[in-house]
């Protein structure tokens, strides 16, 4: 049975079985909450490491680059399922024995708190924190830090759209016509053979064509323009706010503070 100074460093491992196929990682160590002693190692199996499998601590054995636990994969694979809430519950503890082919006894012992969550450590170093886990002889302080990206979204749409409208236009253009005017002149010596050429008394008829300017609307498709559409990129400083956490830690008591 490994210890708990043996199983200190064993979390975030590698788990190997016997048909030197890799089980997972060991994501906390279990202990014995009577004894203290390491018990069970719950590890990270499936894919992407999305199932905590318990497998016995008894018999693992540690190496240079992971640690080795005397069952094969399908056997760790069809372990009973058993919630990571920090304790195993004596059916649990029962169920996953009887399938690893270990002897349960039905004396009371659950398993204990993952390795940390005990005042019995399995790392071996004994803090001060009067809440119950231990701890080594300081504390981390941490912060929330605001990380602040862009993403983009549709926020409206633009078209070109091309329609025909009718108007009234109206221009004004010069135009010309005939009128008759009659003109008269005395008989004169210039005059006279033309007037008594032909017959002294007799009727005649002269016609005068009239003529007169409309106006002729004709209508021609000329283009005016092109028109297209762009896109331009406008940048604007825009101010994100929210709250972050912030641990501090101050010092109480009597000691004299340096």
């Amino acid at each position: 049975m490994p210890t708990t100074q043996d199983v200190a460093s064993w979390k975030g491992e590698k788990v190997v079985g016997n048909d030197e196929q890799k089980l997972g990682t060991i994501d906390e160590i279990y202990l014995d909450d009577e004894t203290g002693k390491p018990e069970w190692l719950a590890v990270k199996t499936g894919l992407f490491g999305s199932k905590v499998t318990f497998i016995p601590l008894a018999d693992a054995t540690a190496h240079d680059d992971h640690v080795h636990v005397p069952f094969d994969k399908d056997l760790v694979k069809d372990a009973p399922n058993a919630e990571a809430d920090g304790q195993l519950s004596q059916d649990e503890e029962a169920a996953l024995y009887a399938h690893y082919g270990y002897e349960y006894s039905e004396r009371r012992s659950d398993s204990g708190l993952p390795a940390g969550g005990t005042d019995r450590a399995a790392g071996g170093t004994v803090g001060h924190d009067t809440s119950g886990p231990t701890t080594d002889d300081a504390m981390t302080r941490s912060e929330e830090e605001l990380t602040v990206g862009t993403t983009s979204r549709e926020t409206g749409r633009a078209r070109l759209r091309k329609y025909v409208v009718t108007e009234q236009v109206e221009t004004t253009i010069p135009v010309q016509r005939e009128e008759v005017r009659v003109e008269r002149e005395p008989i004169t010596d210039a005059n006279r053979g033309d007037a008594l050429d032909g017959p002294a008394i007799s009727e005649e008829e002269h016609e005068v064509v009239l003529h007169a300017e409309e106006p002729v609307v004709q209508k021609d498709v000329v283009a005016k323009e092109r028109v297209r559409m762009d896109k331009d990129t406008i940048t604007e400083d825009e101010t994100v706010s929210d709250e972050v956490r912030k641990e501090r830690i101050d010092v109480e008591g009597d000691t004299p503070k340096r």
